[in-house]
């Protein structure tokens, strides 16, 4: 496995472990982890900022998922899935230090990993859609931080 396809393997486990675990806190659950598989230092950086990344946008991230993907409904979702398409979206619409074909392509690696046997052709679908609308979605959240930011001042 590639060094950052095994960093974002963390990350995904982090976040399915803290979704379906509520009282699992990510950075305890990140420390297990990175305790479990070594990563240089800028790999667990990298992850550490995927996790803390997507996590305060997952109501944001879940809601663009369904407004662009309306025929894959979220709660229909298995959880590995939608983790994997947050990771994915958080990376080429919100970060966007990653380039939309790179997020695709790692998170069908990850589907592959961890997923069912259609999970890797359904991210990869699910993805293609959100990416034709990426600039309206990085708008979105751009917004929505702003509004965040300008209540906590």
């Amino acid at each position: 496995m590639k060094p950052r396809t095994r960093a974002r393997s963390i990350a995904l486990q982090v976040l399915y472990e803290t979704d379906l675990a509520n009282n699992h806190l990510p950075g305890d659950v990140l420390k297990t982890r990175l305790e479990e598989t070594s990563l240089s230092d800028d790999l667990a950086e990298f992850t550490r900022g995927i996790i803390f990344g997507v996590l305060p946008l997952t109501k944001d991230l879940d809601q663009l998922i369904a407004k662009y993907a309306p025929e894959w409904p979220l709660d229909q979702i298995a959880a590995i899935d939608r983790n994997i398409l947050r990771i994915a979206l958080w990376e080429f619409a919100v970060s966007r230090e990653t380039p939309v074909k790179v997020a695709i392509n790692e998170a069908v690696e990850l589907a592959k990993l961890f997923g069912s046997d259609s999970a890797s052709r359904f991210v990869n679908g699910v993805l293609g859609a959100l990416s034709d609308h990426q600039h309206e979605i990085h708008e979105i959240i751009k917004k929505r931080l702003a509004q965040e930011a300008k209540l906590e001042s």
